[in-house]
């Protein structure tokens, strides 16, 4: 079941963080690190409409609710918002992660995170391990089941 999004809080976070468009890693990232008892979590994000599949999403997680820095930049009813998780992580965890792959990969951008391998493809995009599976297939099936064609009576 999916936990609830709390709407006022996110957009506070949004605001304190200013969260960034396009960001949604970067801005989970520091809200994760802004907030107490935070946990960081990737996943996937569903919604009616284009692009009419689940999308690579993070977002931070207090307690049985989801706050989504990324809010106020999505334009979509927060009502209609389906989260997937596929991994989430303590603060301390991403921390060293983090740091870690800012030591082992200088060039690269440390997020979004992905675990340890073996890695499975979907579509054309290779992520992470069975956790984003079973996401990913869950939020295609939700993604499927809310942007059905709507058939017209005659």
């Amino acid at each position: 079941m999916n936990k609830p999004l709390d709407e006022a809080l996110s957009v506070e976070i949004a605001q304190r963080i200013k969260s960034k468009a396009k960001k949604p890693f970067d801005n989970a990232y520091k809200a994760a690190l802004a907030t107490d008892k935070a946990k960081y979590v990737q996943g996937f994000l569903v919604f009616p409409g284009k692009p009419y599949q689940p999308i690579e999403h993070g977002w931070i997680e207090l307690g049985e609710s989801i706050v989504d820095p990324n809010l106020p930049h999505l334009q979509k009813n927060p009502q209609q918002l389906y989260y997937f998780a596929a991994q989430s992580l303590t603060v301390k965890q991403l921390k060293a992660i983090i740091e870690e792959s800012q030591e082992d990969y200088p060039e690269d951008d440390p997020l979004p995170i992905y675990g340890d391998a073996p890695y499975a493809y979907y579509g054309d995009v290779m992520l992470g391990g069975q956790d984003y599976l079973d996401a990913y297939q869950a939020a295609v099936a939700k993604s499927q089941e809310i942007n059905q064609p709507k058939l017209e009576n005659n």
